[in-house]
């Protein structure tokens, strides 16, 4: 089995959407799959994580759906993840205000100590509303969702005026039966609110833009990638559910194999 795309030949790195497998058949490669120009500075792992399909989910959902301007107040939902943890610090680049929230209090020191966030809190300790008026007492202007559910609901009711939900993920939602819905959209209408879902394979073309810019950050110390990485393709199940318990901090990858 040998590759039979001119512009993806054997032996090149890609990064893209298949199968936990050993050989995969991509009719489609142009959607699914993005070469990797490989340098000696940059991990490989980097690319399942900050220079893969997170990075570039962070980058095109602040730059493209959040329309953010310096100053404005900024809360992150499940900041400590993969995704999360670079949009706070996307935000922090322009000047805003930003809270995340996060499962444990081990992440809410992290986001606060290490990945330069204004503040954060332990969804799970106290009440939600009242935790939201704490750290956003002037409201909130742009909310980055990974969570769905009751969380969302409840930040329809923060938002100013004009304010803006970029809808990332609800992973509170996904092995749900019957998923929650939602009580206050009304909001949308009366604080003339922007909810917008988006998927970052409609952006590749903006990958190496974003791939030229998130490497200088890192090299000039800007900006912190935080990655775990748990050995061996048998151990990938435990890893992925895992996820669903709040278990990871930042990304999660699992490596298959050394890199040669």
């Amino acid at each position: 089995m040998k590759s039979g795309n001119e512009e993806l030949k054997e032996g090149d790195y890609v990064w893209g959407i298949t199968g936990w497998e050993d050989y995969s058949w991509n009719f489609d490669p142009h959607k699914l799959l993005t070469k990797i120009h490989i340098t000696d500075d940059v991990p490989l792992s980097y690319y399942a994580g900050i220079l893969g399909m997170p990075g570039l989910t962070a980058y095109v959902g602040w730059t493209e759906m959040g329309w953010a301007k310096q100053g404005e107040f900024v809360y992150v939902s499940s900041a400590a993840g993969g995704v999360g943890h670079l949009v706070g610090q996307f935000a922090k680049m322009l000047g805003c205000y930003v809270v995340g929230s996060a499962s444990t209090n081990e992440k809410v020191h992290l986001l606060k100590t290490k990945l330069g966030f204004d503040d954060a809190f332990n969804y799970k300790e106290g009440d939600l509303r009242s935790n939201l008026n704490k750290y956003f007492p002037r409201g909130i202007d742009i909310y980055f969702d990974n969570v769905g559910g009751e969380m969302l609901d409840e930040v329809l009711k923060q938002m100013n005026i004009n304010g803006r939900i970029v809808v990332c993920g609800m992973i509170s939602q996904y092995n749900l039966s019957e998923p929650k819905g939602i009580q206050n959209l009304f909001s949308v209408i009366t604080k003339r609110l922007s909810l917008r879902g988006f998927s970052e394979a409609d952006y590749r073309n903006m990958y190496p833009e974003y791939a030229e810019w998130v490497v200088k950050k890192m090299h000039e110390n800007k900006l912190v990638y935080v990655e775990e990485v748990i050995p061996g393709l048998e151990n990938g199940a435990s890893a992925f559910v895992g996820m669903f318990h709040g278990h990871n901090i930042g990304k999660r990858v699992v490596a298959v194999a050394k890199e040669s």
